[in-house]
């Protein structure tokens, strides 16, 4: 898998957080996010805050037994001139509960995979920081630069979700679809050297490896565009950054059978 190093990870979620906020400010509360459907600004900032306030708590109490996680949320302020602030804090006591005392810590880990819990949490609230900054930058008609190294993490962390037991227990539906038969997707990113995801569906349900293969499917393209496209941002074609050789409906099917966690 690709890892990022733990501080350039803290950085880069109080880096977007300032950016989701500059973002949402200039959008206003009331405005439709259109690569979220049913959300406004106000949503998509109460949602961030308070993942990022929730995944604090679990680490800073070791939680190691999922039927422990905590039930209640972070309020949001009523006032939007107060939002800066309040993602300012969430941010802040997230990569401080990620601190490097804590990266080997006991934590329930979701995915189930060798990282530890609070690698796992760390990469899950740098995906949920990046991708909703996208949306809100989205919203408020703004660029949104997202690092190939990011990027490339966060596609390594969200095939890993989308293969873990967890995500059998909780989506089945979708673990259900994304089977197969051994049909093959290849991911490449063409701006970093840890690019490469080889996903294959198979009967007992799909699995990935970060290794490059011939497939029935290969799409191409900057990883920063293959993150969002993977996470339903973008749509798969019509995009000039990328390429696409072989079978474009099961990779369309891949995409349409794999909600992204931070939808």
């Amino acid at each position: 898998m690709t890892h990022l190093n733990a501080e350039h990870a803290r950085r880069s979620i109080l880096e977007h957080t300032r950016h989701l906020a500059g973002s949402a400010a200039a959008a206003g509360p009331h405005t439709a996010v259109p690569t979220t459907p049913d959300w406004t600004i106000t949503d998509l900032v109460e949602h961030v805050g308070q993942t990022q306030h929730w995944v604090a708590e679990i680490i800073e109490r070791r939680i190691t037994d999922p039927t422990q996680l905590p039930t209640e949320m972070a309020v949001l302020p009523a006032d939007p001139g107060e939002w800066h602030s309040w993602l300012s804090g969430s941010a802040q006591r997230v990569t401080s509960a990620c601190s490097d005392d804590a990266l080997d810590a006991a934590v329930f880990n979701a995915a189930g995979d060798e990282r530890t819990g609070t690698r796992f949490w760390l990469a899950s609230v740098l995906n949920e920081t990046v991708v909703h900054g996208f949306d809100a930058a989205s919203a408020a008609g703004r660029p949104d630069d997202i690092a190939p190294d990011i990027a490339a993490a966060l596609i390594s962390n969200h095939l890993a979700m989308l293969t873990s037991p967890t995500w059998e227990m909780l989506r089945s539906e979708s673990a259900h679809a994304i089977r197969g038969t051994g049909q093959t997707l290849q991911w490449r990113a063409t701006d970093t050297v840890d690019g490469a995801w080889l996903v294959e569906r198979r009967p007992g349900g799909a699995t990935w490896q970060p290794t490059v293969r011939n497939a029935d499917v290969t799409v191409t393209g900057p990883a920063a565009t293959l993150l969002l496209i993977m996470t339903r941002r973008l749509p798969l074609a019509g995009n000039d950054a990328t390429g696409i050789d072989g079978d474009i409906d099961l990779a369309q099917h891949w995409l349409d059978n794999t909600a992204h966690v931070a939808d």
